[in-house]
C-alpha cells in the first residue's frame, strides 16, 4: 500500500511488531507501557492485555481510525474469541465510503458490527466479513502456511538427536498440546472435564390409564333349525312279485288212458 502512495500506520500490543512496521516504512501506534513490554509470549504470540491497557489503546487507535479510509483487522488469541477492537463510535466515527476489512470476524471479530459472511453497511461505512480470505490467495497462503507449520515442527524435534522431543513447557507446544500421559493439559479442555456433568431432569410420565376391560361379546345365538315337520319316514315300496312262469303248459284235454288193449 505504501508504495502505491498510502500513508499506512499499524498498531500491535507485541514490540518485535515495531520493528517490522518500521522496516516497511510504515508508522507505528501503540501504548508503549511497561505492559506492552512484556505482552509478546516466547513462541511470538500476543498475550491477552488487561482491561485498563485495553482502554488506553483503544482511545488511541479512536483518533487514527476517524481519519482513515480503509482499516484491516487481523488481531487474534489462541484458543479465545477475538479481541474487540473498533467499537460502533469508531466506525461512525469515519467518513462515507470508508471501508473496515475484519480478518477475525470468523472467530468472533474485532470489528463491531461485522457480519460473518457479508459486507455490512453502517452509515456508508463499509465492513466485509468475507469468510476464509487466505482461501482467496491460495498459493501465498499456502507457502505462508507451509513455512509456520516447519517452525512448529522444529520444536518438536531435537536439534542434535534429531529425534521427536516433546516438552510439555515449551511455549507453542504448551499452546496446542491437548493430552499427555492420559492427562488433559490444555487449559480450555481442563475446564471442561472439571464442570460438573450437565444433569437433565428426569419428568415423570403420567399413569397409564388402566385400560377398560373389554366388553363381552354378545354371544351369538344358536340356530337351531325348527323341525316345521318331522320328516315323513321312508318306507319302502316292494314291487309285486311276479308269478313264476310255469314249468310247462298244460294241454287243453288231457289224454286219458286206454282201458285193455287192442284185439
Amino acid at each position: 500500500a505504501r508504495r502505491l502512495g498510502a500513508v499506512v500506520t499499524a498498531t500491535d500490543v507485541r514490540p518485535a511488531a515495531k520493528e517490522q512496521v518500521a522496516s516497511l516504512g510504515a508508522k507505528f501506534i501503540a501504548v508503549e507501557d511497561e505492559e506492552f513490554k512484556a505482552a509478546e509470549t516466547a513462541g511470538g504470540y500476543a498475550k491477552e492485555m488487561s482491561k485498563e491497557y485495553q482502554a488506553k489503546q483503544a482511545a488511541l487507535v479512536a483518533d487514527h481510525i476517524a481519519k482513515q479510509d480503509i482499516v484491516i483487522t487481523t488481531a487474534l488469541i489462541p484458543g479465545r474469541p477475538a479481541p474487540r477492537l473498533v467499537s460502533k463510535e469508531m466506525v461512525a466515527s469515519m467518513r462515507p465510503g470508508s471501508v473496515l476489512v475484519d480478518l477475525a470476524v470468523e472467530r468472533g471479530g474485532n470489528v463491531e458490527g461485522a457480519v460473518a459472511g457479508q459486507i455490512a453497511d453502517v452509515n456508508g461505512v463499509k465492513i466485509v466479513g468475507h469468510l476464509n480470505v487466505p482461501g482467496r490467495i491460495a498459493a501465498s497462503a499456502s507457502q505462508l502456511y507451509a513455512r509456520n507449520l516447519i517452525a512448529f515442527v522444529e520444536t518438536l524435534v531435537d536439534k542434535e538427536t534429531k529425534l521427536l522431543k516433546i516438552d510439555p513447557e515449551e511455549e507453542l507446544v504448551k499452546a496446542t498440546l491437548l493430552t499427555h500421559q492420559g492427562k488433559i493439559l490444555h487449559p480450555a479442555f481442563a475446564k471442561a472435564e472439571a464442570a460438573p456433568a450437565a444433569t437433565t431432569p428426569v419428568v415423570a410420565k403420567p399413569a397409564a390409564k388402566p385400560k377398560a376391560a373389554p366388553k363381552p361379546k354378545a354371544a351369538k345365538a344358536e340356530v337351531v333349525a325348527d323341525a316345521a315337520k318331522p320328516a315323513a319316514p321312508k318306507t319302502a315300496k316292494k314291487a309285486p312279485a311276479k308269478a313264476p312262469k310255469a314249468a310247462a303248459k298244460s294241454s287243453s284235454s288231457p289224454k286219458s288212458p286206454v282201458d285193455g288193449g287192442e284185439a
